[in-house]
């Protein structure tokens, strides 16, 4: 079983608040649909931590991360995502799109899919995702007990961690009402958050 769960919760937890690119999406995906597609995000975002924490689990994110070819490809992509992610937000405030809601029954699919993908395009892109997998979460395992099966539980609770911490986030968020609802603010918001993922998407592809 693993050891130290109170210690490993609290680290998680002060982990997930910090500002990144995760609340940064889950900003824009909230302000441009709603809870629907800040909920598909959320769970795009818990796959990417979930195929992580078992790729840890098995020892294959260790290969990954000390390839040097394979982390720079990993790390450049995981860039590019944020910055498509800051420039696509960041017109859409230049147009004031972020103030229409979705209505059209067919287009709900295809945005919840967009929002699921860049949920999970985010955390699987994110190499500080791979390093607290390798490096943080074995910490909390007992080298004596059964390792895969405890990598696992703690992979799991880091991923239902996040989850609760996003939803208790959009719903901030989503609770501005009619505050978040002035497209003045919007769109500035849209701005703030475009730059904000922009600039971690140039800090991620070049190792800052």
């Amino acid at each position: 079983m693993p050891t130290h769960l109170p210690a490993f919760v609290a680290t998680v937890w002060l982990l997930t608040m910090l500002p990144g690119a995760g609340q940064a999406v889950m900003v824009r995906q909230t302000l441009a649909g709603g809870h629907r597609r800040a909920r598909a995000t959320i769970a795009g975002n818990a796959t990417g931590l979930l195929v992580w924490s078992t790729a840890a689990a098995t020892g294959l994110s260790a290969v990954l991360m000390t390839n040097p070819d394979i982390y720079e490809v990993l790390r450049t992509v995981g860039g590019c995502v944020l910055v498509v992610l800051g420039v696509t937000t960041l017109r859409a405030a230049r147009k004031a799109a972020c103030t229409d809601t979705p209505s059209a029954e067919a287009e709900r699919p295809r945005r919840w899919r967009a929002a699921f993908l860049s949920g999970l395009g985010t955390a699987l892109g994110n190499p500080k995702a791979g390093v607290f997998a390798i490096s943080v979460l074995p910490q909390f395992v007992t080298p004596d007990g059964p390792v895969l099966l405890s990598s696992l539980a703690l992979g799991a609770l880091w991923t239902a961690i996040n989850v609760s911490w996003y939803l208790l986030f959009t719903w901030v968020v989503g609770r501005g009402g009619t505050f978040f609802s002035r497209p003045a603010v919007r769109r500035g918001l849209s701005i703030g958050t475009g730059v904000v993922l922009v600039l971690l998407g140039v800090g991620v592809a070049a190792g800052v």
